[in-house]
């Protein structure tokens, strides 16, 4: 069986075990990641508050993968155009949050955001000149600051 169809059944698999009836499609991208795509009608229950269920559902089949291939490998699962719209929502604070510290010249805090969402907003404002951005704090706690050049 080629990788990518294993990682189709790997995934059906555990949609199957979950009760979740999708339709799964698999292909890899350039760094020989694969990318799994899922079409559900139950799209709330598989992507959960935030995008947490989402992201425990890739981890758990990101480990399955791996050890059913006998290797390492990246597994990046969408349900539906969950991630680009949460990309562009992350984008669009991004902006927001440097308009507001150019307007009062106070720093903004972005609170609960994941590690690869925190990702999105540094890359997104990593271009403007008029702010930095900085993540501090650990955890669950940690923070993502947009502050003003000096």
């Amino acid at each position: 069986m080629e990788p990518v169809d294993e990682v189709k059944h790997i995934t059906e698999e555990l949609l199957n075990q979950l009760e979740i009836s999708g339709v799964v499609s698999v292909d890899t991208d350039e760094t020989g990641a694969f990318r799994v795509h899922i079409e559900t009608e139950e799209t709330g229950l598989l992507i959960g508050f935030h995008g947490k269920t989402l992201e425990s559902f890739q981890i758990i089949l990101g480990i399955m993968v791996s050890k059913a291939l006998g290797q390492w490998v990246k597994v990046y699962v969408n349900v539906g155009d969950y991630r680009e719209k949460r990309e562009e929502a992350l984008m669009l604070m991004a902006q927001r949050a440097a308009q507001r510290v150019t307007i009062t010249g106070r720093p903004v805090e972005l609170t609960r955001l994941s590690p690869s969402e925190r990702r999105v907003i540094h890359l997104t404002l990593s271009g403007d000149e008029r702010v930095t951005t900085e993540s501090i704090g650990e955890g669950d706690s940690r923070i993502l600051v947009v502050k003003p050049k000096s």
